[in-house]
């Protein structure tokens, strides 16, 4: 056996370190690389593209019941006028239909499920603009495809946001002569009754919300003066209060939100200032880890669309793909993973 001399030993236990850093090196930059490709919440999944609606449309709102989402008023391609019409899609046979019209065309409505039934409140009025703020109610029942009218919200507003949960309805923010709101109403549904909640700490319009537990998400939006605003906050039902939550990674307004496996999911959006684009980055927040993270962007970024829920899958509706007046008949799905 032949004996290596101590200075060559050294030398190989400096090539063997200056070897094994390297590799440390080489893991980290590869660790790295896949953190920029990957989203932080670990899902490998991609938007898939549904079957287009009939319609091509901007500024809708959108709610689920059952295995159907309802695609309701907003602006529509043919003249850019705003539309009374509705759209059923349904998510097993990847089809779309008519179903009844509201009763009156409204455009940036806001619109949400609770137990079998779709609400809409409150839009503007106006043919082809923001104007004629609604402080109207409307419910649709699915099985008898025929809307009513409920009583009317104490505050007239468009481009607000609404959830339900616990037999109420929380209508906050929105816009009522070009003024962004701070207003929170609730709507009790048995009762048919309304009454005014403590004002959101930052006013704001075009924004997005959820129900997830005992509260309220209100998540993003935009008001005159301060553009598009990454303001996350949350009324707890129980207490009666307000709370802020970590802020956004992007500013965004006209975009929408909904609630998956536990968290809260924000997509879509617009830049108005000169040169701006639609806002393809997809947003989860985690309220047990107070946390947010990255979702694959959208497949086609858009403004003023809807989005909803089923399962582990995010579905995001129609909409604009450019800032302004624009429209799509496009639904893509987006499958989350759990924790």
């Amino acid at each position: 056996m032949r004996l290596v001399p101590p200075s060559e030993q050294a030398t190989l236990s400096a090539t063997a370190a200056r070897l094994a850093v390297a590799a440390l090196v080489i893991v980290g930059v590869a660790v790295g690389l896949l953190a920029l490709i990957l989203p932080a919440s670990g899902s490998r999944s991609r938007w898939k593209p549904l079957s287009s609606a009939t319609l091509s449309r901007s500024e809708v709102a959108a709610a689920r019941v059952g295995d159907a989402i309802y695609v309701i008023g907003g602006f529509v391609k043919d003249g850019g006028k705003a539309t009374a019409a509705v759209e059923r899609y349904d998510i097993g046979d990847n089809r779309w239909s008519r179903v009844a019209k509201l009763p009156v065309a409204l455009n940036h409505p806001a619109a949400t499920a609770y137990r079998g039934h779709v609400y809409v409140a409150g839009g503007y009025a106006a043919a082809d603009g923001l104007a004629q703020e609604a402080k109207s109610l409307y419910r649709y029942d699915p099985r008898r495809d025929r809307w009513s009218r409920l009583p009317n919200m104490p505050t007239r507003r468009g481009a607000a946001t609404v959830a339900a949960r616990s037999g109420r309805l929380y209508v906050a923010g929105g816009a009522a002569s070009g003024r962004a709101l701070a207003t929170l109403e609730i709507y009790d549904i048995k009762r048919r009754r309304w009454r005014r909640g403590p004002d959101m700490p930052t006013a704001r319009e075009h924004l997005g919300s959820a129900a997830l537990g005992g509260r309220i998400y209100v998540l993003a939006g935009r008001a005159p003066g301060s553009g598009n605003l990454k303001v996350a906050e949350r009324y707890s039902i129980r207490s009666g209060r307000w709370k802020r939550l970590p802020s956004m990674r992007n500013a965004r307004g006209g975009n929408s939100a909904t609630a998956v496996n536990g968290r809260v999911v924000v997509l879509g959006g617009e830049n108005l200032e000169p040169g701006g684009t639609t806002i393809g980055s997809v947003e989860l927040f985690d309220p047990r880890k107070k946390r947010w993270s990255r979702l694959p962007r959208m497949r086609t970024p858009r403004h003023g669309l809807g989005a909803v829920s089923r399962g582990n899958t995010v579905y995001a509706i129609e909409g604009g793909p450019k800032p302004g007046l624009d429209f799509s008949n496009l639904i893509e799905a987006l499958k989350v993973s759990s924790r």
